[in-house]
């Protein structure tokens, strides 16, 4: 399965005219949240996205709620926040939001560490976890130096050991790509990066 996954699109319309022509090649299409700004404009970020015909998996940031997103996402594409899908034979588990809550203000829809690991305790097994937010100590630095990931999804990564781990959220570390144990953590950015799993 070729994927093309992002995170972070941000209403910014070059990289949604980017993601529609490249996912002409993909099986399917990951975004790792954060696609409108301060939870505004997301139906005209699903707009920019909507020439993409491939199924889609999105998981909410913190610019958007799972509820927000999930009565605006277009048709053929699966929400995930606390929940597992199978695609083609690869399953998935989604958590959105910003964990733990960054200092960005009230619009920002946020867990606690404490509820994050809630959400996470039902998954057991999965091929590839998405979560906006990276875990603790890989791809989420900020400009200051300061690791802002979440100790919840670190944990759950190491009692999962998912191959491979897709985030977003911190934009100082888009690309960036780490491992805990044998999972890969990416964080993606909205340019799109390019997978290829095998059921």
């Amino acid at each position: 399965m070729k994927i093309l996954a992002f995170s972070d699109l941000h209403l910014a319309r070059r990289a949604a005219r980017g993601l529609v022509e490249a996912s002409v090649d993909a099986d399917l299409v990951v975004g790792a949240g954060d696609f409108c700004n301060m939870r505004q404009g997301l139906d005209q970020a699903m707009e920019m996205l909507s020439g993409i015909t491939a199924p889609m998996v999105l998981v909410p940031g913190n610019a958007e709620s799972a509820d927000e997103l999930r009565a605006a996402a277009l048709p053929g594409t699966t929400v995930l926040h606390a929940e597992a899908a199978e695609v083609e034979g690869v399953t998935f588990f989604g958590l959105g939001g910003g964990v733990p809550a960054p200092p960005f203000g009230e619009w920002s829809w946020n867990l606690t560490e404490e509820e994050a690991a809630t959400l996470l305790a039902p998954c057991e097994a999965v091929d590839i976890l998405i979560t906006h937010s990276p875990p603790k100590g890989v791809a989420d630095r900020t400009s200051q130096g300061l690791s802002v990931g979440s100790e919840a999804v670190r944990a759950a990564i190491t009692r999962i050991a998912p191959p491979l781990v897709l985030c977003g959220h911190i934009h100082d570390c888009w690309g960036e790509r780490g491992h805990i144990g044998a999972s890969e953590v990416v964080n993606l950015g909205p340019e799109g990066t390019w997978f290829d799993i095998a059921p």
